[in-house]
């Protein structure tokens, strides 16, 4: 046995299934060899990125490997860890590294050195027998507190260096322990929630990760409160639910604007309360903050917080449910006709006014179409959704209503563009029997556009739209004489063709009434395991639902 063949086995122990890979990592072959499938991708990032759509839908409780080669390997991965590190993905990184006696040697490149501010943990072994012990560290990490992704560096000379059997036997798999908010936090929670005139919870992705969605959901209902989600807590609450007032992305439903500005106490459970240029700004005069978070380090990070508790989402909002009703009773309060009424007439009014772009029979096809006609031809219940970077990501988050947890996986911390692909592609390794759909631009699968082929060989029936204006979308105003001298924001390519010269399903769509039976035909693909590309020919569409619609 080598070290490659004991870190497989203790992979396996933890119940690892799949090591996305490229190009070469002992850790490939020794772990097919126990029945881990390794998935060969195009470029290493990508790797990571299937990893993190893995562990995002299965709230981390199933984690992938990923692993590349030494040197430029790790380099290339780089991108992808950041993006594990701000989004808060518990991902498992366990790249080669250079030969033990040309540790420290310029130019070599060392991962665990130069990633440490982009990692939960990260660490070379530098022995074969602290192996199992740095490994069960890492696995304890990953499945408690804040979640993040964890890097151990293996040098190549410890994968095939030989090592006593014994040391697989010794290895302890590591479960989650999920911390407890104490009994004083917990009724301080709910002294503001009750006492406050117009309390607004703010969801975040913890709600995700402690699997507390049916909690937030008696909560929610027991005391009348509006909910709506961050960005990447998108899907933790159903969002067809009289008290869901929309996802505080970058773009938003007017509901979300009316009730941020109404409230006077804003109740986060399970969020870090991050600002970003790709977040609804929270208003901070007058207005109380609380929060629920698993982590220290996010307690008054971005904003002043009035009162914080440490604790998992699904324990503690559990906890405050047994409080309330202590409280209120059974029924809890049973006066929130009104609030649902003025919640419905706003989404009825927002959605009236970008209905014109919604249906629209225009040509080139208005991106805003193809999201309405999507929403009729898929199974919410059962479909995974994701969006990229920019545009598309702005588009989709106020018109897409996730109905179930991780129905919809929302990003944006950091936007990479080209993650949304293999987000899909970890998302329907997880869930084979869902449908898993990205939306991209022009611009995101110039990135990632090989990586479909990756789908086709490894058999990862996933469908992508992307949305052909030809442009890099809204840059020309930021550089009017590099697009009006050399039109900078230009793009090209026939991406349909594309997909079926990788061996996917590839159709164009150029008529609007084209878009459902084509997004049809392809999720029929998918269920026979290839993956479909539909590539829509839309307008450039700048109009986004954080202001009015213009003409509208």
């Amino acid at each position: 046995m080598n070290g490659a063949d004991l870190m497989a086995g203790r992979l396996k122990k933890e119940g690892v299934e799949i090591i996305p890979a490229f190009p070469h990592s002992d850790i490939i072959d020794s772990g097919a060899k126990l029945g881990i499938r390794p998935l060969i991708v195009r470029q290493e990032r990508h790797a990571l990125h299937i990893a993190d759509g893995y562990a995002r839908t299965t709230a981390g409780r199933k984690i992938a490997c990923s692993t590349v080669q030494y040197g430029p390997g790790s380099e290339n991965a780089i991108g992808a860890l950041a993006q594990c590190y701000a989004d808060n993905v518990p991902v498992l990184h366990m790249p080669g590294g250079y030969q033990l006696a040309d540790q420290g040697i310029k130019p070599n490149f060392n991962a665990a050195r130069n990633t440490q501010l982009i990692a939960k943990w990260s660490e070379m072994v530098y022995q074969t027998e602290r192996i199992p012990q740095m490994m069960q560290n890492a696995f304890a990490q990953m499945r408690n507190g804040r979640p993040g992704p964890v890097m151990l560096e293996v040098p190549i000379d410890l994968f095939t260096a030989e090592v006593d059997a014994g040391l697989l036997d010794s290895y302890k798999p590591q479960h989650r322990s999920p911390p407890q908010a104490n009994t004083q936090d917990i009724a301080r929670l709910v002294d503001y929630l009750l006492e406050a005139d117009c309390p607004v919870i703010i969801a975040g992705q913890g709600v995700l990760y402690a699997q507390a969605s049916a909690e937030l959901l008696e909560l929610a209902e027991l005391t009348n409160t509006p909910v709506l989600s961050t960005l990447n807590g998108k899907s933790c609450f159903p969002e067809d639910h009289p008290l869901y007032l929309g996802c505080a992305g970058g773009a938003r439903p007017d509901a979300v604007n009316r009730y941020l500005e109404k409230g006077d106490v804003y109740v986060g459970l399970g969020t870090s309360f991050t600002c970003s240029d790709y977040i609804t700004p929270f208003p901070c005069k007058n207005k109380t903050f609380v929060q629920l978070t698993n982590w220290e380090g996010d307690i008054s990070k971005d904003y002043s917080v009035d009162f914080a508790a440490i604790g998992d989402a699904r324990l503690t909002i559990a906890a405050m449910i047994e409080d309330v009703k202590s409280r209120l009773g059974e029924d809890g309060r049973k006066d929130g006709g009104q609030l649902r009424a003025d919640i419905a007439e706003l989404q009825a009014a927002f959605l009236l006014k970008w209905m014109p772009l919604l249906t629209s029979d225009k040509k080139p096809i208005n991106p805003y179409r193809v999201i309405h006609d999507l929403v009729q031809v898929v199974d919410r219940r059962k479909t995974c959704l994701t969006h990229d970077a920019g545009s598309p990501r702005d588009q989709i988050t106020p018109f897409y209503q996730a109905i179930v947890p991780h129905g919809y996986m929302g990003w944006g911390k950091t936007t990479q563009l080209g993650m949304g692909m293999g987000l899909m592609q970890g998302a329907k390794l997880a869930r084979p029997d869902w449908d898993c759909i990205n939306i991209m631009g022009d611009a995101a699968i110039g990135m990632v556009g090989m990586d479909f082929e990756t789908a086709v060989r490894c058999e990862i029936g996933t469908t992508t739209i992307v949305l052909k204006n030809s442009l890099m979308g809204g840059y020309s105003k930021y550089h009017p004489a590099a697009a009006e001298k050399y039109n900078i924001q230009d793009l090209g390519g026939d991406y349909s063709a594309m997909a079926r010269a990788f061996g996917g399903h590839g159709e164009r769509v150029e008529q609007p009434e084209d878009i459902k039976p084509a997004l049809e035909r392809a999720l029929a693909k998918n269920h026979e395991g290839i993956p479909a590309l539909v590539e829509v020919i839309t307008r450039e569409e700048l109009c986004m639902a954080r202001d009015l619609p213009a003409g509208v």
